[in-house]
């Protein structure tokens, strides 16, 4: 690795932190100058500050804390925020993780300044333009110079848009470099079952803040009407985490939650690990638990439509059920009977350091060197 490469790393919610904290982490490691820059996306300042304490990183050497507002106004804001910043500091590289509008802004920023970008978890892809997360994802591929691939099916979708293959480097998703490094310290320092009343293996695990599902008065409706389903049918409890967001529209909406759902305030990350490392199946609609399930070996019904991690599908880790409550029952019935023995399609936990050796290979003046 060349120590002389200067990286930033943008980042501005809790899922960037998680996956990004392999590569921060091993950038200490190797001496590699790295400036972390926070947009405050998704700020909490108790969950954002318990997250980098227990994942042992530095503090973000900038926190821009443009919170929250419109696509358009809270875009805007980090745009220039994040431009400020990297003229200031003029680093080398600049790494984004994801789909979220601080990848966005982040991208647009260094686009327009003398900086290469890198993408990690590129090539993702739902297919369902409506999601604003499938805008920021295409966007910033199309943009970027690196493309880290977590898989060769995100490789794949990559070259059939025509991107170059010197830009695409299949390494492993992070979130395995995450995941490995933290289950078995979550199990052995975490409460939060004992804490919650639960039983490794007896709770069913739920997870649902897409708009998509929490914006729409029937779809949740629907949503809760399958859990209670698959509950009944398992015998199990539910606990649901919930998010801010999602608990408003609970309350806009004046919806009923079904009895065998328990609500808890969101989670910490270690909590949360081991709540979905011991459940007996976990009902999402967000992209990163599904990784999280399939690498951890827990059973996995996907709430959505469409899904952009179709590997966890492919190994049999995943069912894709939509919000129809009997297709989620069916879907909860079935994975809770399957064995859980796949494989697991995101790499070998070796993703950050991957990373880290291919934008480091660069001469000193900032010339890409041959690889």
């Amino acid at each position: 690795m060349n120590n002389n490469t200067h990286i930033a790393i943008v980042l501005g919610t809790r899922p960037e932190i998680i996956k990004l904290s392999p590569v921060i982490r091993a950038c200490h490691q190797h001496d590699i100058p790295c400036t972390l820059i926070h947009t405050g996306q998704h700020y909490s300042e108790e969950l954002d500050s318990v997250f980098f304490d227990q994942l042992e990183l530095p503090e973000p050497d900038y926190h821009l804390s443009v919170g929250s507002g419109s696509h358009g106004e809270q875009t805007g804001a980090m745009l220039a925020e994040i431009e400020a910043v990297l003229l200031d500091i003029e680093p080398d590289v600049v790494l984004v993780q994801g789909d979220t509008n601080s990848v966005l802004a982040g991208t647009i920023a260094a686009s327009k300044l003398p900086v290469e970008i890198g993408h990690v978890e590129a090539g993702l892809r739902s297919f369902d333009r409506e999601m604003p997360e499938e805008t920021n994802r295409v966007l910033a591929d199309h943009v970027a110079d690196y493309l880290f691939a977590p898989t060769a099916t995100s490789a794949d979708y990559l070259r059939s848009e025509g991107l170059d293959e010197e830009r695409i480097h299949v390494t492993g998703n992070t979130i395995v470099d995450a995941a490995q490094r933290h289950s078995d310290f979550a199990a052995k320092k975490s409460t939060v079952l004992d804490e919650l009343g639960l039983a490794p293996e007896e709770f069913i695990l739920l997870t649902a803040h897409r708009a998509e599902n929490v914006d729409d008065r029937g779809r949740f409706a629907d949503l809760f009407a399958g859990v209670e389903r698959a509950a009944s049918a398992l015998g199990h409890e539910v606990v649901y985490p919930i998010h801010p967001r999602a608990q408003q529209r609970l309350n806009d909406f004046d919806l009923t939650i079904p009895d065998c759902v328990q609500l808890v305030d969101p989670q910490d990350y270690l909590d949360f690990l081991e709540l979905e490392r011991t459940a007996s199946v976990i009902l999402t609609d967000s992209g990163g638990v599904q990784e999280e399930a399939c690498i951890l070996g827990v059973p996995c019904v996907t709430l959505r439509d469409n899904t952009e991690r179709p590997e966890t599908i492919d190994v049999g880790a995943n069912r894709l059920v939509g919000v129809n409550p009997n297709e989620i029952r069916t879907g909860a019935v079935e994975m809770y009977e399957r064995t859980t023995e796949w494989e697991n399609p995101f790499g070998n936990g070796t993703a950050s350091e991957q990373i880290l050796d291919t934008v480091s290979e660069r001469s000193v003046d900032g010339q890409q060197v041959p690889q």
